[in-house]
Order: structure tokens, then sequence, then C-alpha cells
């Protein structure tokens, strides 16, 4: 029996993360990124201290809005700034910091439930 979920053909699965790049939707991107389940965007943020309120601008102002946005940072987990989570927070949207692994395997997940997830996205 096959237990797998199913997702839609046109969201956006993360596929594959390495050193420096991620694979997402048969995509290869090297460099940071914010997936949504629609399309998946640049980021150009540079390092998690880079992180700032302009730099999820994308993420506040998307449609569909996003009701969750799960921050990959990288190799490990780091504390987000509060100045960060509180405007995410103004804007209806939970964000949860992890290591990008962790993030990648549960933005698949929310996906699959038919979440409005996004990943914001630092190479590992």
């Amino acid at each position: 029996m096959d237990i797998t979920p199913l997702i839609p053909a046109d969201r956006q699965v993360i596929d594959t993360y390495g050193p420096g790049r991620f694979r997402i939707s048969n995509t290869l991107y090297e460099t940071a990124v914010i997936v949504f389940p629609d399309r998946t965007v640049l980021w150009d943020i540079g390092t998690f201290e880079g992180l700032d309120a302009a730099s999820v601008q994308a993420v506040r102002t998307a449609e569909p809005p996003v009701e969750l946005l799960l921050l990959g940072c990288g190799p490990r987990m780091r504390l987000l700034p509060s100045a960060v989570k509180q405007d995410l927070r103004r804007a209806g949207i939970v964000v949860e910091a992890m290591d990008t692994p962790a993030a990648c395997r549960t933005y698949n997940v929310l996906l699959a439930e038919g979440r409005r997830v996004a990943a914001a996205l630092l190479p590992i």
C-alpha cells in the first residue's frame, strides 16, 4: 500500500537539498530561496545576519496569503530577530525557525496537507 501523500503536480515540492543548493520541482537553485506552494523565488539575503523585515517582504505580500513561514536558518537553528518575528505576526503569519533540512522536510509535509505555507531557506 502506498501511503505517500498526493501533492498536485502544479505545487512546488522540495526534491533535495545539499551544500549550497536546492532542487525544487526538478529545478536546481544554487542560492537562498523562498518556496511558496505555487512558485519559488530567489531570496537575496546573503547570510542569516542579513535577515530583517525587508527581507521577508515577499512573504508578507504573497497572494494567496501565507499562514505559516518556515525559516531554514542553514545548518543549524538560530533565534529569529524579534523585530522580524513581530513584523510577521502583525501580518498574521506564524514563523518557525529551524535548521534548513528540517524546514525542507516540514514544508513538504505541510504542503501535502494543503496548508498555506512558505519556506525561506538559507543553504546548508
